[in-house]
């Protein structure tokens, strides 16, 4: 018996402004296309599971691991999205007085403290994200490094704040030697006020 999916809804394209001080528009634009390739992926991996459902053949090598890269592709996909979307040309220091900046400093004991680990997480050796989670059940704010998209992320926390750091994202800028002035970069060019709005309450 064939059983009936649910229409399959496509993962939408996002754009995004590549105009920021420190990471040349050459470097985003590339990195944009892998971020494409996340999207486009995704999308093909959803209607694959659908018509392999639809099909009965959910006992198949080819539905597990399609199954199996979903995680991978959808999760470089939002990961993306959180990165790109952050970054935005002529930003100014998190004001103290913002909800951002007090959580920051509820969780890490101070701004500077928070500033100095995020950062310090980026400049460990092998390829990654840096990600600021918020912890939905107590809200507080905890930083983690993660390797491959799909695995290590900690269950029951947000992302507030995500920096690449998987050389295609400083290597034409900064050569492989120069993530530490990435890091400088992506923090002169965060916009903050996006990023509160993604905490939640």
């Amino acid at each position: 018996m064939i059983k009936q999916t649910a229409p399959i809804k496509e993962y939408p394209l996002k754009t995004f402004t590549f105009d920021v001080d420190g990471i040349s528009k050459k470097t985003l634009e590339e990195h944009y296309k892998l971020y494409e390739g996340y999207v486009k992926h995704t999308n093909l991996l959803n209607k694959k599971v659908s018509e392999l459902t639809e099909q009965g053949k959910t006992e198949t090598p080819e539905f597990h691991e399609a199954r199996r890269r979903f995680g991978f592709e959808y999760n470089g996909m939002v990961l993306h999205e959180y990165y790109f979307a952050a970054l935005k040309f002529g930003q100014k220091t998190l004001a103290e007085q913002t909800k951002l900046y007090q959580r920051i400093t509820d969780s890490f004991g101070s701004y500077q403290t928070w500033e100095d680990d995020f950062k310090a997480m980026g400049k460990i050796r092998g390829n990654g994200w840096v990600i600021l989670y918020q912890d939905s059940a107590r809200g507080v704010l905890q930083n983690y490094w993660i390797g491959d998209h799909h695995i290590g992320h900690p269950v029951n926390l947000t992302p507030i704040l995500v920096m690449d750091v998987w050389e295609h994202a400083y290597v034409m800028d900064f050569l492989p030697s120069g993530r530490k002035n990435y890091v400088e970069a992506f923090f002169k060019n965060i916009d903050w006020k996006l990023v509160e709005s993604r905490l939640k309450a």
